[in-house]
């Protein structure tokens, strides 16, 4: 059961319809009314995407621009320190590029999962240290904004740390040599943004669009990470898929090849579905660093090889997810008493890397904050991803005490805690969970645009739709409702029956429709020809021939 929620009670009428006011409706829905605010959105200017925009602050901007420079200029040893995400590698790689290009004595590194976890941490800077005796500068990416007490140990070694991030802080910010931060970017754009002051600042290089080969990665990190494509993000990402769909970066051409994945396309679709799971796998069961030395490499042989050794990762992180999603589905349905508001599953069995995703699994299967943990003898490490409305990471810091370190965004967060306290945090956290959590907030939501016609859907109603891409978080493609449409056909498809084909009609038009997922509608309307559908609109080409369909969200029958 899902609730329609229909955001604007507009009806467009045939006699009346005109595409740019189903477009300024659309904008409204959006929350884009101002004249300005419009013409930002439909047409987006890269050098407006700022220092000023994003709220970096100045002088933490000057203090780290500043000893960047006297770390340069000193050949001091410089590590770039990431994350094994796609966000933390290729916000690594444009740093790290950025640097290098500088002349620096830089260095990139990417913390191990499971023995180092995540961000930056004493461990990871003992490693280092025992590798590079001589670093003096550590700037992170993509993390450091909690990781005070690893940056409180940088200090005593004598080891000066720059923090760029956009995750939430806590109350407490690490004492590092200066912080640059923002929560409106994912981390590889605060790393690019500030490559753009490196390179104006220090080497007194003058941006250039069409030189710029880091914006392709920003776009990467910004889609995969799920930050909402609006504001600066929207911008980096409809100038970097533009920047992608012609790369020569060896790296990414042949990860494209690998995933039989057309260049020329590129979209939101293909970089969140088929690329970033393909440089995640890595970081998730084995080592990020193949990820970024594929991102950076400029040899063409090298690009296959790691290319094809992601593909396989790959293939082996679905297996691992798969089995363990399966496994946390089956304890779920065991439970004697009921499937309680928030889900709670811990095992032994679960790999560290692969946690995050079995949780957005549980999540998709019972539409409920999910919390999944990977159990050791003395540390458990925890991942969670919530619903919309319910802010997992606030929800987790209620309880800060229980953990050892916590740290995320309102929709997905991570956590360690002390294996023997489970059974005390499982219980404070699902009592907390039964009184903050009802039925409107558990129950799945279809966001609609407004009611259309069957009448109205053109090639040019589509056309003037592209005009609001990309679309993804925070800007959904415009969905629609048409109701009173007649069933002339429907049958299942797909290897696995999941799968629904459909042909609609309402008066003298008609359209093929897909419902992916939804083959238990098929016996609902197998007697009641007349329903309501919620879709989008989709360009389906075939064979060379391009045809307009639907993409059902929901059908209701009465």
């Amino acid at each position: 059961m899902k609730r329609w929620e229909i955001q604007n009670k507009f009806k467009v009428q045939s006699s009346k319809f005109k595409v740019e006011e189903l477009i300024t409706l659309l904008l409204e829905n959006r929350k884009i009314k101002t004249e300005k605010e419009i013409d930002s959105f439909l047409h987006p200017k890269l050098e407006e995407v700022t220092i000023s925009l994003v709220g970096f602050d100045k002088k933490q901007l000057h203090k780290t621009l500043t000893r960047i420079e006297k770390a340069i200029s000193q050949k001091e040893q410089i590590i770039v320190f990431g994350d094994y995400d796609v966000d933390g590698i290729t916000g690594t790689a444009v740093l790290w590029e950025t640097l290098h290009g500088c002349s620096a004595n830089v260095m990139p590194y990417i913390p191990n999962r499971v023995e180092e976890g995540y961000g930056l941490s004493s461990k990871g800077i003992s490693n280092i240290k025992s590798q590079m005796p001589n670093v003096k500068l550590i700037i992170t990416v993509d993390n450091g904004i909690v990781a005070n007490e690893a940056v409180d140990f940088a200090n005593q070694e004598g080891i000066d740390v720059i923090v760029t991030d956009h995750h939430v802080p806590s109350e407490t910010l690490p004492k590092a040599f200066a912080i640059v931060h923002t929560t409106m970017l994912c981390g590889a754009g605060v790393a690019w943004l500030l490559s753009q002051q490196i390179k104006d600042q220090i080497a007194k290089i003058k941006y250039n669009f069409e030189d710029d080969q880091q914006l392709e990665l920003v776009a990467l990190a910004t889609i995969a990470d799920l930050v909402p494509l609006t504001g600066a993000n929207r911008t980096l990402v409809t100038f970097g898929l533009k920047k992608l769909r012609r790369t020569r970066r060896l790296g990414i051409v042949e990860l494209l090849k690998e995933a039989a994945c057309d260049q020329s396309t590129l979209g939101v679709y293909e970089v969140g579905h088929i690329i970033a799971p393909r440089l995640n796998a890595a970081g998730r069961i084995e080592n990020a660093m193949d990820s970024l030395r594929l991102l950076c490499t400029k040899d063409a042989a090298r690009a296959q090889v790691l290319a094809s050794k992601l593909g396989v990762t790959n293939r082996s992180r679905q297996m691992m997810t798969i089995e363990a999603a399966l496994h946390a589905i089956g304890r779920i349905k065991n439970q004697e008493s009921r499937i309680k508001k928030l889900l709670f599953v811990a095992h032994e069995s679960y790999q560290e890397g692969v946690i995050g995703l079995v949780a957005g699994k549980l999540v998709e299967e019972y539409y409920r904050p999910a919390i999944v943990l990977s159990v050791g003898d003395k540390y458990a490490k925890g991942s969670a991803r919530s619903v919309s409305g319910f802010n997992m990471i606030d929800f987790l810091r209620e309880h800060i005490t229980h953990f050892v370190n916590v740290g995320g965004h309102p929709m997905a967060a991570g956590f360690t805690v002390e294996t023997k306290n489970l059974p005390m945090l499982q219980k404070i956290l699902e009592d907390f969970a039964e009184g903050m959590l009802d039925d409107v907030l558990l129950t799945r939501k279809i966001k609609i645009d407004c009611e259309l016609r069957f009448s109205e859907i053109t090639k040019s109603t589509y056309l003037s739709l592209q005009r609001l891409a990309p679309f993804g978080m925070g800007n959904p493609e415009p969905v629609f409702m048409t109701s009173k449409v007649t069933v002339d056909d429907s049958r299942i498809i797909g290897r696995d029956g999941k799968h629904l084909k459909l042909r609609l009609s309402q008066g003298d038009k008609h359209f093929e429709a897909i419902a992916f997922g939804m083959s238990e509608f098929a016996a609902k309307i197998k007697d009641e020809k007349i329903v309501d559908v919620a879709y989008t609109i989709d360009n389906n080409v075939w064979n060379g021939t391009e045809k307009l369909q639907l993409k059902i969200k929901d059908i209701k029958v009465e």
